[in-house]
């Protein structure tokens, strides 16, 4: 088998993972491929997965996280600049999916760099016990694309805060993640190991012996990957649209208005149907203000468009935009 190594130098999730898309799709099948990669900080959640579900909303925000979907199924990960990134893409005879093909060669190159790894369960890659890989898989056509994250040196306190659903009431027919201890691989190797290190030794240790060639990317690449950037994993259709359906509640006591609970059926990751009820009094009809949230995404964004739209003290009193929004990001 003839392997070509690609490079990202981008820390762009929605690139990079485009970069996939059109590797796995476009370049020639006569090769296989390997892939290192880097995102900037991010959360990249899976294909079957409920967006809101995942993450917390309210904590990404601040931070500026980027959420992106993937191709394969799975669960959500984070990534941030102490997490390398790789994928191996190449052909297939059998259709069935098997992590272990290409988690077995990556926990065997960590063994002989001093990490003692193993691979568990369905789809992770442990050390002491401890989560410092997940991998997830994407087949069609008798081509299978795998990918998985190394914690390196991954701020794992921003993870666990990234992944953590916020506490409202959330029925969801998403596929849920198995949160796991995590650790970093920084801890297993030798002190003075760099990332950039580390990334040439996995490379060395993995395809010992082997031919590989390394791939420019030519022009006609880039713009075929960055049109393919702008119009998939750069859009809220896709990583919040392709979300599975679910019913999503918010209910809190505000002063001077009472207790207002916000019920929204989501569909295809946008609102369907949106209901407030509680003890509060009303100036009007509360249709208008329902309906200012149908066609919404169900994250900041759609509720700030949908507080443009209609101003929730003009139907529900006491109940200014700023206590409203509040709510639904709680």
């Amino acid at each position: 088998m003839k392997w070509r190594f690609l490079d990202l130098s981008t820390t762009d999730p929605a690139f990079n993972l485009a970069a996939e898309e059109y590797v796995f799709s476009e370049l020639s099948r006569d090769y296989a491929y390997f892939m290192l990669w880097q995102n900037r900080s991010s959360v990249i959640i899976g294909r079957h997965q409920n967006t809101a579900a995942e993450v917390n909303e309210t904590f990404i925000r601040e931070k500026g996280i980027k959420v992106v979907r993937r191709l394969s199924g799975g669960g959500a990960v984070y990534h941030d600049l102490g997490n390398l990134n790789f994928t191996f893409i190449r052909d297939e005879t059998s259709s069935r999916l098997d992590l272990g093909i290409f988690c077995e060669p990556v926990a065997a190159a960590l063994r002989e760099l001093g990490a003692p790894a193993e691979v568990n369960g369905r789809n992770d890659i442990t050390v002491g016990g401890c989560k410092i890989s997940g991998n997830a898989q994407y087949v069609r056509e008798g081509r299978v694309m795998h990918h998985g994250t190394l914690l390196f040196s991954a701020d794992l306190g921003v993870a666990a805060q990234a992944l953590r659903p916020s506490a409202r009431k959330l029925r969801s027919k998403g596929v849920a993640s198995v949160r796991s201890r995590m650790a970093t691989l920084k801890e297993y190797l030798p002190k003075d190991t760099t990332l950039q290190d580390f990334k040439q030794l996995l490379l060395d240790k993995l395809f010992a012996g082997q031919a590989m060639e390394h791939y420019e990317w030519s022009e006609a690449d880039l713009s075929a990957i960055e049109k393919l950037r702008l119009e998939r994993y750069d859009t809220p259709r896709w990583n919040y649209g392709q979300s599975p359906p679910c019913d999503m509640n918010f209910v809190d006591y505000i002063p001077l208005c009472g207790t207002v609970e916000v019920r929204l059926s989501v569909r295809r990751g946008l609102i369907g149907k949106a209901e407030f009820l509680g003890d509060f009094f009303t100036h009007k009809d509360l249709a208008p203000l329902c309906a200012a949230f149908i066609g919404q995404t169900p994250n900041e964004e759609g509720f700030r468009t949908a507080l443009e739209q209609a101003d929730p003290s003009e139907f529900i009193g006491g109940l200014s935009r700023e206590a409203l929004l509040g709510l639904l990001l709680s």
